[in-house]
């Protein structure tokens, strides 16, 4: 009788799966969230020390900041917003025509910690996130 009550148990009203991650809330939410997306490719564009993995990147920052935006809420258990515009994330396979080396991937959490240094405040929820997303990132090397 249990597997009926999860078929017709009712979604939250923001689309967020009550079984993932609070993370999405505990850290703010969407304006956060929205922050982390900004602060991660601001810093991508003035680094010096980025600029490999900013020529990586195809059309528009503004594009791109919103796809991670999209993905974040979703992955720390808020609104799934890249799932409903693009299907399952599959990142391994979307970022499988560009070539992910560990100089890349440390470009890219080089950003992703400024950005998580500068939007989210409580010191613990930054090391998990920063650690979970660090795992993450190195899945993503093909290379």
């Amino acid at each position: 009788m249990n597997w009926i009550k999860k078929i017709f148990r009712q979604q939250p009203a923001d689309d967020r799966d009550p079984n993932q991650s609070n993370a999405y809330e505990m850290i703010g939410g969407d304006k956060t969230i929205r922050a982390i997306a900004r602060q991660f490719y601001a810093r991508m564009q003035q680094g010096e020390d980025t600029q490999n993995l900013l020529a990586m990147h195809p059309g528009s920052i503004e594009h791109s900041e919103q796809k991670l935006y999209e993905f974040l809420s979703g992955w720390l258990g808020g609104p799934q917003l890249f799932q409903q515009k693009y299907g399952h994330p599959a990142l391994r396979a979307r970022h499988m025509p560009f070539a992910i080396n560990e100089q890349m991937r440390d470009q890219w959490l080089l950003c992703m910690q400024h950005a998580l240094e500068q939007e989210v405040k409580n010191e613990e929820h930054r090391k998990v996130i920063y650690q979970a997303i660090a795992t993450l990132a190195d899945h993503m090397r093909n290379q």
